[in-house]
């Protein structure tokens, strides 16, 4: 039975190759535009997936042939670390989302998602970085919309700005409308301009509300409490990701943390698939 890496690697690649739309692309055409976006974005999946630097991912690609293999090279036509680093900030935001996308099709989803939000703190800055760009992130507010059966991660929304859960909420759950049934969350998420346009779309919402009348605690007294307690998932996975890639972002800028946020996600359901 193949090793769980090598799995791991045939279904990065085979999506990588979907996320950019060119299933049929040779790996890589000397002088001709060099490396295939599929198989930096697969390297950068492999990169995640052993949680390793640049440097020290390729040299171990070296001494993995059959894993080389796996995405059309030889180990001798392997990119350079730094060609590796500098490609993934010319992908665009959209070819990591479509992965994430993907990923989750993996799976069976339920009928019941959970979305919540917290902040992952970035490493700091170096001093002439941060004087460079006139201040530093100390954090990402980072938004994930779950599939409570699968525990699939369904979506991902990062800002800078920390907005407020309520101004997040219809724009991740807008673009995941067909993914929907019962939609829970806490009472961050309290707005009922978004309980009404979800209810629109024949999407139930158990959200608490906030207890400012008589009224509001009588609502909150009606909802199922089994089904509303199925947003501590998304804190469970919140948990299991810090676990698995660290406590921090790496990415310098603001748009490499948010790509790198959104290929742990991808990451991760394709490792969880491997176990279904």
């Amino acid at each position: 039975m193949p090793s769980k890496l090598a799995r791991f690697t045939d279904r990065c690649v085979a999506l990588s190759q979907k996320a950019v739309g060119s299933d049929g692309n040779q790996p890589v055409r000397k002088g001709e535009g060099g490396y295939a976006d599929w198989v930096i974005v697969a390297l950068h999946g492999l990169r995640e997936y052993l949680d390793l630097p640049y440097r020290r991912l390729l040299d171990i690609l070296r001494e993995m042939p059959d894993i080389v293999e796996k995405l059309g090279l030889t180990v001798d036509e392997l990119p350079d670390f730094t060609t590796v680093c500098a490609r993934k900030q010319a992908l665009k935001m959209r070819i990591w989302r479509v992965l994430l996308r993907l990923s989750v099709n993996l799976f069976d989803t339920g009928e019941i998602q959970a979305i919540d939000s917290t902040s992952l703190a970035h490493r700091s800055s170096s001093h002439n970085y941060a004087k460079r760009v006139k201040g530093t992130f100390e954090s990402v507010k980072t938004t994930l919309l779950v599939d409570c059966s699968t525990r699939v991660i369904l979506d991902v929304h990062c800002s800078m700005n920390l907005p407020h859960d309520t101004q997040i909420a219809w724009q991740v759950l807008s673009r995941n409308l067909d993914r929907l049934g019962t939609v829970v969350a806490d009472k961050g998420f309290d707005w009922d301009k978004l309980r009404h346009m979800l209810r629109d779309e024949g999407i139930r919402t158990v959200i608490k509300h906030r207890e400012f009348y008589g009224l509001d605690a009588a609502h909150n007294a009606r909802i199922d409490d089994e089904t509303y307690h199925r947003r501590s998932i998304v804190e469970s996975i919140f948990f299991a990701l810090r676990k698995r890639f660290g406590s921090t972002v790496k990415a310098r800028t603001w748009f490499g943390q948010f790509r790198e946020i959104v290929l742990k996600a991808a990451v991760r359901n394709i490792e969880q698939s491997l176990t279904t």
